[in-house]
């Protein structure tokens, strides 16, 4: 008996607490009180006072990283000065809220810039002295490792197949299909597998386009656009471009940067090391 009384007023006590947030004609109310503000223009939604007086943004950004991996997150702006901009996670009331339910659901719940009393300065303020980390997943965490990596590489593809880093030939594709040229990404599905080999005309890997799979003469496998992360996202196909920056993290001999980029195994005065 206690016992269920203790729970009876611990969801009562939730539920007593539970702040009903709305937002209807671009007014923000909590419990039924009017407290802000908002307008939009695109993703980015624009905060006010109730005199109109615009405090703060928030813009919604959805990119992708590397392959099918994508990151959502917002970008946090003081309209009253403007020195720093933060990237922060957002949350949302329910997994269909659209970008105005989350930028309010957020600034109420997540950064407590708004309270029944408007926009909270002080808190904002704070917010932004304190500059808080994202937190982000292992497998976005790899994402941006890779990207990282593929940066530092600035791989090319050329209209005769030719696969460049920082301007520099560095290997090559074979086998490609009759599309190639006129559209970047690989939408035929051919019973050939596309291959790439290095400058040396040595053998790389492959790109099966019958099921999107990369393999590498070391025997590593990995299916393009296999998972999503992020937001929901249409599968895509990949370019050569994408495929050829991925078989270069495959197989790390395939391109390193020592100064200049070298293709293939790495030479020094002739001699192979």
């Amino acid at each position: 008996m206690k016992r269920n009384l203790i729970i009876l007023f611990t969801v009562l006590g939730i539920l007593l607490n539970a702040q009903i947030i709305k937002t209807k004609r671009g007014i923000v109310t909590l419990d039924g009180i009017h407290v802000a503000k908002i307008s939009n223009k695109g993703s980015e939604y624009t905060f006010m006072d109730l005199k109109e007086n615009p405090i703060y943004t928030i813009e919604f950004v959805d990119k992708s990283i590397v392959d099918s991996v994508r990151d959502s997150y917002i970008k946090l702006n003081r309209i009253y000065n403007k020195e720093k901009v933060l990237e922060l996670d957002y949350i949302s009331p329910s997994a269909f809220s659209g970008e105005e339910k989350s930028a309010v659901y957020t600034s109420v719940k997540a950064l407590k810039i708004i309270d029944n009393k408007g926009i909270n300065i002080k808190n904002l303020d704070e917010l932004f002295s304190k500059t808080p980390k994202r937190n982000l997943d292992s497998k976005t965490k790899e994402a941006y490792f890779v990207r990282s990596k593929i940066d530092k590489l600035n791989i090319t593809v050329n209209n005769v197949g030719e696969i460049l880093s920082n301007g520099k030939p560095v290997g090559y594709f074979t086998n490609l299909p009759t599309s190639f040229g006129s559209d970047d990404t690989i939408t035929d599905k051919t019973f050939v597998d596309i291959e790439i080999y290095d400058a040396n005309s040595k053998y790389i890997g492959k790109y099966i386009t019958t099921t999107k799979q990369i393999k590498s003469v070391g025997g590593k496998t990995f299916t393009i656009y296999k998972e999503m992360s992020g937001r929901a996202s249409i599968l895509k196909f990949p370019t050569y471009k994408a495929i050829a920056e991925r078989i270069a993290i495959m197989d790390p001999n395939f391109i390193k940067i020592q100064g200049k980029v070298v293709a293939g195994q790495v030479l020094k005065d002739g001699v192979e090391k």
